[in-house]
């Protein structure tokens, strides 16, 4: 018979109730603050059911109303340098952080609205309404509130998305030399979603200040919670991750603040990560004013039971119980709520002219529909004082040593760059060698990972918006981004937009196309195409050791997320770079044309430049080459483009990798709308073939271009000249 011994994970996971002596130890003015709070988020709660019944919220009202304990009485305590993020349903966590914010942490309850607290409910509804003077300029809307001078980093519409974020701003609380935390929130449904457990590993392995915080509200639209899990003790999930966890009662906000009082002195005095799981409930459906016994999946019964246990009813009860207000100053505390209120709605809506009976927005406060793209990405005016590269390369290197040394030489220049990524810090520069050196000169700066992309990709999202770091993060091969897809698309490259135009975003992801080394169709692909396609990024693929340098220290600079896109093939070849230190950028809208020519304008980048020159020698068709260099919409060289266009009335786009991934595709699409007069036949086009390369030498050949290819489309080109 097997011996069998009980263990236990060593890890603190308590349940945490109030008592009446709680209540009396109590700071008075902490008391009438927390119920303050908690009924301007309701009155706001309440007002936004009333605008979207009338059809004036365009999109989701998803109201916190019932879940007001768990946010208020885990902020109430917090600094405005502390930060949270929040999920799709975060009304109440961004207003906690705001009101906090600018009442200094007390407001009167018999006085509770002050002039700088009715702007915040004002710009907040203008927000959720989708007005001007929102804090995002109304780009946000309900699901994405952000306003970094109040700590509030931005509520989140994809469920678990903003945990990585969180753990990227609390990575640079802990390496900037503060004391501040931060908090994410999330529900019962991304308790069970990757990026959130990723993040806790992260924040517990690198013993980062963040907690983890679990509004349980038991339903994700109208799943139960024992439905889609087998241990519905949401934060007996920390003990995996030997995160301390912490259960509380949501209804009863002091038990919350006195949760998270212990989890912050954890925090703060630099012990890692913390878990607080709040049991709460939402009285109303996922989204607008019904409940959701309305639509069959729970019980008036159920409902009734826990709307006894409100925490607005709580505080105020226990309040009266110590003499600490009234009946009456409750009642006249809603009041004024609602009237703030009433008269934030009454700056925003107006009687509707055409229909009677009827209120519309007021129309001078809609943005200006100009305003639609503005704020994609950056005007890069940060690299105007800039040198441009344009000493003569004739110090003799290797590629991959360019792509070390660039990386070390702007490290010794500015201590914000941190560089993450999957053994980057071992075996002497990373799986390839382009991190040459750099761990032993700046061992606190280079981060070796968990091979979780979704995680630690987000979590360099997040130190980039923090602003005190710059991350460099490198995808040891680009499918890798697939597994980080949210945080790439989703959240990094769609932040400075969303939140109102004006964050920077400064990250560079670094990636190599591996075609042709015999790693299968999980890691040899072309990303260029993709994020070409995906607003926000740039895009640099260099095709020699030189631009590299320059495109590099380019993206150092720029207050945008660049891709670098580098290729297996260049980094073993030898080309030159200016002597001296590797400074001077190749600023976007720069192309290289290596070859001039009359017949036929070729576009390409990276390894296919040099396989295209090679094609051209050995068609003897008079092409004029274009090495890209940027990529991206917004940077592409459009000067040097059409000034070869005009002159060859034809155009090749060359590229190696998949048809249906290319990136040839949107641009050849964009060269005939700009260009069409100029051309006398259709843009040709050189790609791989549609499957993604295999194992087999002969298949992978087969399945990208090279210079035969090349010849082949400069055939096809020929052949449409007719008599020519």
């Amino acid at each position: 018979m097997p011996r069998r011994r009980r263990l236990e994970t060593g890890t603190d996971w308590v349940q945490l109730t109030t008592t009446a002596a709680d209540w009396k130890a109590a700071d008075p003015a902490l008391l009438g603050t927390m119920l303050s709070e908690l009924h301007l988020i309701r009155a706001f709660e309440e007002t936004v059911l009333a605008l979207a019944a009338e059809g004036l919220v365009h999109g989701p009202a998803h109201s916190s109303i019932g879940q007001e304990g768990g946010a208020v009485g885990s902020i109430v305590g917090l600094r405005s340098t502390d930060a949270v993020n929040g999920s799709h349903r975060g009304h109440h966590q961004f207003l906690a952080k705001a009101l906090t914010h600018v009442s200094g942490g007390a407001i009167d309850p018999r006085d509770p609205v002050a002039p700088e607290i009715q702007t915040v409910l004002q710009r907040t509804l203008a927000e959720i309404l989708g007005l001007a003077q929102g804090y995002c300029r109304g780009r946000g809307g309900s699901m994405h509130l952000q306003w970094f001078e109040a700590g509030a980093l931005g509520t989140n519409a994809i469920v678990g998305g903003g945990a990585p974020m969180a753990t990227g701003n609390a990575w640079a609380q802990k390496h900037a030399g503060t004391t501040d935390l931060t908090v994410n929130y999330f529900g019962d449904g991304a308790s069970q979603i990757g990026s959130v457990l990723e993040s806790m590993n992260l924040g517990s392995a690198w013993r980062l200040p963040v907690c983890f915080f679990i509004e349980n509200n038991m339903y994700a639209v109208s799943t139960h919670v024992d439905e889609i899990t087998a241990d519905t003790r949401l934060s007996v999930r920390g003990q995996g991750f030997s995160i301390p966890g912490w259960r509380v009662d949501g209804m009863d906000p002091l038990a919350v603040h006195l949760a998270m009082t212990e989890a912050a002195e954890r925090m703060r005095a630099g012990e890692g990560a913390a878990i607080i799981e709040a049991e709460v409930y939402r009285y109303f459906h996922q989204n607008g004013p019904y409940p959701g016994s309305a639509f069959g999946y729970r019980t008036k019964q159920e409902e009734a039971s826990w709307r006894d246990r409100d925490p607005l009813t709580r505080v105020a009860a226990e309040m009266q119980k110590l003499n600490l207000i009234t009946e009456d100053d409750v009642a006249e505390l809603r009041r004024r709520a609602q009237a703030a209120m009433e008269s934030a709605v009454a700056e925003l809506v107006e009687a509707d002219p055409d229909r009677e009976g009827r209120r519309r927005i007021r129309p001078q406060l809609w943005p200006d529909p100009s305003f639609a793209d503005v704020g994609i990405r950056g005007d890069a005016s940060e690299l105007a004082t800039l040198a441009v590269l344009d000493a003569p390369a004739t110090r003799e290197i290797t590629f991959v040593d360019a792509v070390a040394e660039v990386m070390a030489r702007r490290m010794e220049t500015d201590e914000r760059i941190v560089v993450l990524g999957e053994d980057v810090h071992r075996l002497k520069g990373g799986t390839n060698g382009a991190t040459k050196g750099l761990a032993d000169r700046f061992p606190d700066r280079v981060v070796g990972t968990p091979i979780s992309e979704n995680g630690f990709f987000g979590l360099a999202g997040g130190l980039a918006l923090d602003g005190r770091f710059r991350p460099v993060v490198e995808f040891m091969y680009p499918d890798f981004m697939w597994v980080a897809a949210d945080q790439v698309f989703n959240q990094v490259g769609k932040a400075r937009h969303m939140f109102g135009g004006d964050n920077p975003v400064p990250l560079v992801l670094r990636t190599k196309v591996a075609m042709g080394s015999g790693y299968g169709s999980q890691h040899l692909m072309d990303p260029a195409g993709l994020f070409a396609t995906a607003p926000g990024w740039r895009i640099v693929a260099p095709s020699t050791a030189a631009d590299y340098v320059g495109l590099m220290n380019a993206a150092l600079a720029l207050d945008d997320p660049v891709l670098v896109i580098e290729h297996v093939d260049l980094y073993n070849t030898t080309s030159t770079v200016p002597e001296g230190e590797l400074d001077g950028i190749l600023p976007p809208g720069h192309a290289a044309v290596r070859r001039e020519g009359s017949e036929v304008t070729i576009l390409s980048y990276l390894s296919m430049v040099g396989h295209t020159l090679d094609a051209v020698e050995q068609t003897g068709i008079d092409a004029e080459v274009i090495d890209l260099r940027w990529l991206d919409r917004a940077s592409l060289d459009w000067t040097t483009i059409e000034a070869s266009v005009r002159k060859t009335n034809a155009v090749l786009i060359v590229e190696q990798g998949a048809r249906g991934t290319s990136y040839g595709g949107w641009l050849a699409d964009e060269i005939q709308r700009r260009l069409f007069d100029w051309l006398d036949q259709p843009v040709e086009r050189v790609t791989g073939g549609e499957a993604s390369p295999s194992i087999s030498k002969v298949l992978e050949r087969a399945a990208i271009a090279r210079t035969e290819e090349v010849v082949a489309g400069l055939e096809r080109v020929r052949a449409a000249w007719g008599g020519r």
